[in-house]
């Protein structure tokens, strides 16, 4: 029997891998030729386009590339090898002992936003020399590695920053290319403050106009009723 083919808008839980996600609806669809439009890192939750059968998989590209919407938290005070909250936490010293961090945060958001260069963190699954960077990461080598051009189209604070015993929390809302690293972009933040960084939580509310208020769980998804959720998008 033929499948339907089309798209999912999944909201994808936090604990998961992009490719969990595929993985559990290859079982619940009975269908192989699955793939989705843009990686969430694990800790991450949020829209994930998902194509079902290969009519849909053949257009996964133009997905690929759209601009993207995320909310995020940055700690600021505090980074940690991955640039989220995946590994060991480690204090600014300057601030470890709860000096208050006294940091002006809007132009330094402001100093993001437009066409800018982005060093890609080490914790990412791009390639150099045949090996992904995470794997020369974990076995602990750090490598050069090239800016690429993103383009941030807006960048702003969702709530006032909360200090608190020399850490800062800011909540943001990141409107971006594709390609961004919000983790990365955390860090230079940080960076630009004088202090460390790393991303807490990260939601992907939107890809282009496509908005997770209107994707499925995966648990509200059986073999009996995910064929009257695929669409066919624009």
């Amino acid at each position: 029997m033929e499948h339907p083919s089309g798209f999912l808008l999944i909201d994808k839980p936090a604990g998961i891998t992009s490719h969990d996600v595929v993985d559990r609806l290859r079982k619940i669809t009975g269908v192989k030729k699955i793939g989705h439009a843009g990686t969430l890192d694990p800790f991450a939750t949020g829209l994930l386009i998902v194509a079902v059968g290969r009519e849909a998989t053949r257009e996964i590209s133009t997905y690929v590339g759209m601009d993207k919407t995320y909310e995020a938290e940055f700690i600021l005070g505090a980074t940690t090898e991955t640039l989220d909250p995946e590994s060991e936490v480690q204090r600014d010293p300057r601030y470890a002992d709860g000096t208050p961090l006294e940091l002006n945060i809007e132009p330094a958001l402001k100093a993001f936003t437009g066409t800018i260069y982005q060093v890609p963190p080490m914790y990412s699954a791009i390639k150099q020399k045949g090996k992904k960077l995470y794997e020369l990461a974990r076995e602990g080598k750090t490598v050069e590695r090239e800016p690429r051009e993103i383009t941030i189209h807006s960048f702003e604070l969702l709530e006032p920053p909360k200090e608190n015993g020399g850490l800062m929390t800011i909540s943001v809302r990141i409107v971006c290319s594709s390609g961004t690293y919000i983790r990365a972009l955390a860090r230079d933040v940080a960076m630009q403050l004088k202090t460390v960084g790393y991303v807490q939580t990260l939601r992907r509310t939107h890809i282009a106009r496509y908005d997770v208020a209107n994707a499925y769980k995966l648990d509200d998804l059986t073999p009996e009723n995910w064929a009257k959720a695929l669409q066919k998008l624009d």
